[in-house]
């Protein structure tokens, strides 16, 4: 049984939960494929990113033309370089926004001693820092994360995110004590394997239905109301 002094390992999505990219990161995906794997430009205009790891997306993208599950693997680390320099390049002529409460809610809980920050973001490693940086957030906030260069199914990410904050904090965040905040189903869905609970908002690419569908744990208009915030990440944890 845990105590109510036994942390919470918050792991947030980027878009749609923290920040709204504005396009960004679809422009430099595109960038992207053009430049390293020669499609056309117009292969994205209607896909669907919601929810996906960018590993994810490359195997919707470049299986129709082609490219094997195995060559789209060896092709990550080269997708990864040349995605973050595209984004860096870019993000500057984008109006790229927190979403209401979202920083003021994250600067109050890096230093809240119930709680320990991640991220679970189907960004790569590299993008999701310059993301959230154009948005006012410090990187330095979430000191760990799995991204959306290390698996193409999102389910597979918050099990690598809970070891790496053992790893890091030294501790142990049993199911119960995991809470993963997001703004698509996919966010809600990725929380069961591993037992979390899920905190869905609605400031991001999913209708109220679809989130309602998906059963998530609290569901939540934005982040502003920093009460019903705390008792969504805190509250069924602070009685045992």
């Amino acid at each position: 049984m845990t105590t109510n002094l036994s942390p919470t390992l918050i792991l947030f999505d980027i878009d749609g939960t923290l920040l709204l990219p504005r396009g960004c990161g679809r422009a430099a995906f595109v960038r992207t494929l053009e430049e390293l794997y020669s499609l056309p430009s117009d292969v994205m205009q209607m896909m669907d990113f919601g929810g996906k790891t960018d590993w994810q997306l490359l195997l919707e993208v470049l299986t129709p033309f082609g490219y094997t599950p195995a060559e789209i693997r060896a092709s990550i680390p080269a997708f990864v370089d040349r995605l973050a320099r595209h984004l860096a390049a870019i993000i500057p002529d984008y109006e790229v926004q927190a979403l209401p409460g979202a920083l003021d809610l994250i600067e109050s809980l890096r230093h809240d001693p119930r709680a320990r920050l991640g991220l679970v973001t189907g960004n790569t490693g590299v993008t999701a820092p310059i993301k959230l940086r154009a948005a006012g957030f410090d990187p330095a906030a979430f000191p760990i994360g799995a991204f959306g260069h290390e698996a193409a199914d999102r389910a597979d990410l918050p099990p690598l995110a809970v070891q790496r904050a053992r790893d890091y904090w030294g501790g142990v965040f049993p199911a119960g004590r995991v809470v993963i905040v997001g703004d698509t189903p996919a966010d809600v869905y990725c929380a069961r394997p591993i037992r979390a609970r899920s905190v869905a908002v609605l400031t991001g690419f999913a209708t109220r239905e679809a989130l309602v569908a998906a059963m998530p744990d609290v569901l939540l208009d934005d982040l502003t109301d920093r009460a019903v915030v705390e008792e969504a990440l805190f509250g069924a944890n602070e009685h045992g």
